[in-house]
């Protein structure tokens, strides 16, 4: 119990509060009784002074006149006051002259007594005193007294009387002792005492009955009421708030502490959330996880190591999973307990089935509070599948790589930003005359001519395929190719994929096609060039013969009519040589180049030579054009030649379609249009004849499929112009309706330059 007590701060608290409380009370009770008590006797000490002065002066004029019965009579009188024990005067010769007790009269008292030593105690005795050396307390009859003792002084009066005469250098001629009892003022002193001892007291238990109730109830108890809430707290049990409803700082700490708590449950929750989490994490994690000592062995593991390998308790880590009778040679472990740092390699062994196994191992120390390494963790992922997958990725490298080198296109791996040749198949040297070593950091663009190099290079970055690209090889030869890029990766690089096709020998086939096409085509032009040449030799004809007839007559030619004849002489001749130049032009067997064309200009050309033919035949033809359209990659008499073929085969249609149909409302026209739609600069031909079944509508462009009548066509004009188009990025579609007429659409990519006047 007194240690309950003395460990208690309410205890402590009570004991020092009704310490200090009862020093305080008995401090103030002692002050205030010391006061009252000192009080008291001043007041009875000027009493009696008071007392003894009224005494003398009333004795005093019998002293002066020597009335010894008026004195005695003074004295007895006033002595019998009930507080007044005795009144004596003393002479200078200590002698009791007067006393209200007459057995002491006449008695001598030594100077050393105690009325007389107060004066005596110096030599010479002194004159004056102060009340409180005149005064004196002692004991008498049982209870206290205080006397007090006044000087009779030498009055002049005194010295030159007439009844008894004292010298003038006598100071003081005797002194008047009255004696007060005490008996009534300690009495009520005691009193007092007993009054103000019973207060204090009563003070005291009531103030430290308050003290205790104020602390018990709001100190005490909240504090319990708190100390029981801190150990839920630290116990982790379920908070509830506490009931503590004070509007005080006991009140803030117990609504500090319902906050605390609250935090700490919501800290507490969160934490065996994130427990639960890690310990999930830990469990559930696809890898090995195990913890081990300095020894290496087995402290914990997570579920998959223990599902996996099932070890036994106390078992080493290489003994559980590893099948070794010792521990690794390059044992990350041991190397983390070391240097106190995680560590991580690779390591090769068995599984438990015997089949070879390999993992990736890394490890961790775990420390306790000092900093010191007590156990390390081991986390082992097995690479086992990923190995095998390498291997066979490698042979698989191995094999493409085989493939690679073997595919019969030279195929590029070229560096995206500046083209440079990374690598290459083996079939670049058989094309390009190069061995593929050498060609290893060349740049692409040398194979190029040098004044073509930098249009082709923004159209590799840009497009994936180049339809028909010049190239110069090692040995200076001109080859044709088509070009296939795709953006692809490289040892972790951005490159471009690049595979070229020679197509020389093809287009050298399609070259000789084209022109046995142009020299139908030719054919099919007789008509209409021999009306052309026609004009211009019957104008020169009618001129020779009109200056024959002239000259034969012997008239003159007026010098107007000569230069008009010869004006128009010449104008036929430009017209004739113009027809022929263009038939000459159109006949030569041209080279392979692309180049700026302006699709309106060259479909005019193509127009030129068959307008004579249209007109013979009734044909009216209609321009939907707009002039100002961007220039396309091509070649001009190829696409000529596609303009031709499409204005032959739309002249036949409508011939065709008289000969099989009697339609009163039939119209001869063919539609030629320009413009641009969608991005693309398009060019239409259209005609009012038979039109395309729908059967036949996927093979017109298939080379020598023709369904005009034997020895009318060769069923190679529509494939060739397929393929030119085709060379040059364009695309041809066809749109019919049965007895309606066709719709050719042809599209083509511009190039990027502003737009040409028309």
């Amino acid at each position: 119990m007194f240690r309950v007590l003395k460990n208690s701060l309410f205890s402590k608290v009570i004991l020092t509060a009704g310490l200090m409380l009862l020093a305080s009370m008995a401090v103030g009770a002692f002050l205030n009784i010391s006061y009252q008590r000192n009080s008291n006797m001043e007041h009875v000490m000027e009493a009696a002074a008071q007392l003894t002065d009224t005494i003398r002066l009333g004795t005093h004029y019998a002293m002066l006149t020597y009335a010894t019965d008026d004195i005695a009579n003074i004295i007895d009188n006033t002595a019998r006051q009930s507080d007044i024990e005795s009144i004596r005067i003393y002479n200078k010769d200590g002698e009791i002259k007067y006393s209200n007790h007459p057995q002491e009269i006449n008695r001598t008292t030594k100077i050393q007594d105690e009325a007389c030593f107060v004066c005596h105690q110096s030599d010479p005795p002194l004159v004056t005193l102060g009340l409180s050396r005149r005064s004196r307390i002692y004991q008498s009859g049982g209870h206290r007294v205080m006397a007090v003792i006044s000087p009779i002084y030498n009055e002049p009066a005194c010295s030159t009387g007439d009844c008894h005469v004292h010298p003038e250098n006598k100071k003081v001629l005797g002194l008047m002792d009255v004696v007060i009892s005490l008996k009534e003022t300690d009495t009520r002193m005691l009193s007092f005492m007993e009054r103000t001892g019973a207060l204090a007291g009563v003070i005291f238990l009531a103030t430290f009955a308050a003290l205790f109730f104020f602390m018990h109830n709001f100190v005490n108890r909240p504090i319990k009421k708190l100390m029981t809430q801190t150990r839920r707290i630290a116990a982790g049990r379920a908070l509830s708030p506490s009931d503590i409803d004070q509007e005080d700082e006991m009140g803030e700490l117990a609504r500090a502490m319902d906050r605390m708590a609250r935090e700490i449950k919501d800290k507490h929750d969160e934490l065996s959330q994130q427990k639960s989490t890690y310990q999930n994490l830990f469990e559930g994690v696809p890898c090995i996880i195990t913890v081990q000592d300095r020894n290496f062995k087995l402290l914990s593991y997570n579920k998959y190591f223990g599902s996996r390998f099932a070890p036994e308790p106390g078992q080493h880590c290489y003994e559980a999973y590893k099948g070794r009778s010792e521990k690794c040679e390059n044992c990350p472990v041991e190397k983390t307990f070391t240097d106190g740092r995680s560590h991580v390699s690779e390591e090769t062994g068995y599984h438990k089935d015997g089949l070879p196994a390999h993992w990736i191992v890394t490890t961790a120390p775990i420390k306790n509070a000092e900093g010191e390494v007590v156990a390390a963790m081991e986390m082992c992922l097995d690479i086992t599948p990923r190995k095998r997958l390498a291997e066979q990725l490698e042979r698989s490298e191995e094999k493409y790589l085989a493939v690679f080198n073997s595919i019969p296109n030279p195929v590029f791996v070229l560096e995206k930003e500046n083209l440079t040749i990374l690598d290459c198949n083996e079939s670049v040297e058989g094309v390009y005359a190069m061995p593929r070593e050498k060609l290893l950091g060349l740049n692409f663009l040398d194979f190029f001519p040098e004044e073509e190099r930098e249009a082709y290079r923004d159209r590799l970055l840009a497009e994936q395929a180049i339809p028909q690209a010049r190239q110069i090889t090692a040995e200076g030869l001109t080859i044709y190719v088509f070009i296939r890029s795709q953006p692809s990766e490289y040892s972790g690089s951005d490159v471009l994929l690049v595979t070229t096709s020679d197509i020389t020998q093809r287009l050298e086939t399609e070259q000789q096609l084209i022109q046995a096409s142009k020299m139908a085509t030719l054919g099919e032009m007789a008509t209409g060039v021999a009306h052309e040449l026609n004009q211009p030799l019957s104008v020169i004809k009618t001129a020779a013969t009109f200056f024959m007839n002239k000259v034969s007559r012997g008239e003159c030619i007026r010098d107007d009519i000569l230069k008009t004849m010869a004006t128009e002489i010449d104008a036929h001749v430009d017209r004739a040589s113009k027809i022929i130049n263009h038939l000459r032009e159109f006949g030569r067997k041209p080279e392979v180049t692309l180049g700026s064309v302006d699709v309106l200009h060259v479909l005019r050309r193509a127009f030129e030579i068959f307008s004579q033919q249209l007109k013979l035949r009734e044909i009216e033809v209609t321009w939907e054009v707009e002039e100002d359209l961007p220039h396309i990659s091509a070649d001009a008499q190829k696409l000529e030649q596609v303009f031709i073929n499409l204005l032959i085969n739309a002249r036949d249609a409508i011939e065709e379609k008289v000969e099989k149909i009697v339609d009163p409302s039939f119209t001869k026209h063919i539609t030629l249009r320009t413009r641009m739609q969608g991005g693309l600069v398009t060019v239409e031909v259209e005609d009012t004849g038979l039109g395309i079944p729908k059967a036949i509508m996927d093979k017109i462009f298939e080379p020598f499929y023709t369904t005009k009548k034997v020895g009318k066509g060769t069923g190679l004009g529509l494939s060739i112009s397929y393929a030119i188009l085709h060379d040059c990025g364009g695309n041809i579609q066809v749109k019919s309706r049965k007895n309606k007429g066709a719709r050719f659409i042809l599209t083509f990519p511009p190039i990027e330059e502003s737009r040409h006047d028309g």
